[in-house]
C-alpha cells in the first residue's frame, strides 16, 4: 500500500535527504520518496503504519501528516493550471530580479562609452559573483542539491563543494580582465555540463529544486534555468569568436 504525506520543516535538499533516510529506516517501509518542492513524502509499506510512528522517527523540527484522498487527486482545469503557473512565476521572481539588476548595472557602468564587449564582461562577472554569493550561504546543502541535475557533481561530489568558489574566481577574473580566454573556455565547459543535466531533467519532467541560487531560495527547475545558462554560453562564444 502507498500513502502520501505532507512534510513541513524542510528548508534545503539536505533536509529532504535526511527525512527520506529516516522514513526508509522505519520498520515496514518498503520505499519512501520525499519531494522538497511539494513538501510531500510518498511511502510504500508492507502493512499499515501509523502516522505517529513516522513522526517519532523524524527530528522535532519536522511535522508529518497524511494527506486526504481529495487533496491527492485534485481535478485539473484551466483555473488550477493558471494558479500553478502563477505560483511558479512567483517563485522565479528573485531570479528575474537578479538578472534585471545585473543587466542594468552592466549598462550603467558603460553608459559613456557604450562598449558592448566590456558590458558583456561585466555582466558575466557580476553574474558569477552574485550567484556564488547565494551558493556560499549554504555550503553544506548546495552540493547535494547541485548533484541532483549536474552530471559532474553527481559523479564527483567534491566538484559540487568547490563549485561556488569556482564561480567566485571566474567572476573576479571577468571583472579584473584576467586570463579572459581561459576563463571563457572554462565557462563554456562548466555551464555546458550543467545545461546538459538541466535539459535531461526538463525532458524527464522531474520536479526538483534548482540550485542556481543555492538553497537559500527555493526555485523550481524550469526552462528559466536552461535560458539562464544558455545566455552565458552564448556570451562566452561571442567573446571568443569576435
Amino acid at each position: 500500500m502507498t500513502h502520501t504525506y505532507k512534510v513541513t520543516g524542510m528548508t534545503c535538499n539536505g533536509c529532504r535527504t535526511g527525512v527520506e533516510q529516516k522514513l526508509n529506516a522505519v520498520t515496514g517501509v518498503e520505499k519512501a520518496e520525499v519531494n522538497l518542492e511539494r513538501e510531500e513524502a510518498v511511502i510504500t509499506m508492507s502493512t499499515h503504519i501509523a502516522t505517529e510512528a513516522f513522526q517519532e522517527a523524524l527530528p522535532a523540527k519536522y511535522t508529518i501528516r497524511e494527506q486526504k484522498a481529495s487533496q491527492q487527486a485534485q481535478p485539473q482545469n484551466v483555473f488550477t493550471t493558471a494558479a500553478s503557473e502563477k505560483s511558479k512565476l512567483e517563485q522565479l521572481k528573485p531570479l528575474f530580479l537578479i538578472f534585471a539588476f545585473i543587466s542594468v548595472a552592466a549598462v550603467l557602468l558603460h553608459k559613456d562609452d557604450w562598449n558592448w564587449r566590456k558590458m558583456m564582461l561585466d555582466f558575466m562577472g557580476l553574474f558569477y559573483i552574485v550567484f556564488s554569493f547565494f551558493k556560499l550561504l549554504d555550503l553544506k546543502g548546495f552540493p547535494q542539491s547541485f548533484s541532483m541535475y549536474d552530471p559532474l557533481a553527481k559523479a564527483l561530489p567534491v566538484y559540487g563543494k568547490v563549485y561556488p568558489f569556482i564561480e567566485l574566481a571566474l567572476g573576479l577574473c571577468f571583472l579584473m580582465r584576467v586570463q579572459l580566454t581561459a576563463v571563457l573556455i572554462i565557462t563554456l565547459v562548466i555551464l555546458g555540463i550543467t545545461t546538459l543535466g538541466v535539459t535531461r531533467t526538463l525532458l524527464d519532467k522531474k520536479a526538483i529544486q534548482c540550485a542556481c541560487l543555492g538553497t537559500a531560495l527555493k526555485l523550481p527547475m524550469t526552462e528559466a534555468t536552461f535560458i539562464e545558462n544558455a545566455i552565458m554560453i552564448v556570451m562566452a562564444l561571442l567573446m571568443l569568436l569576435l
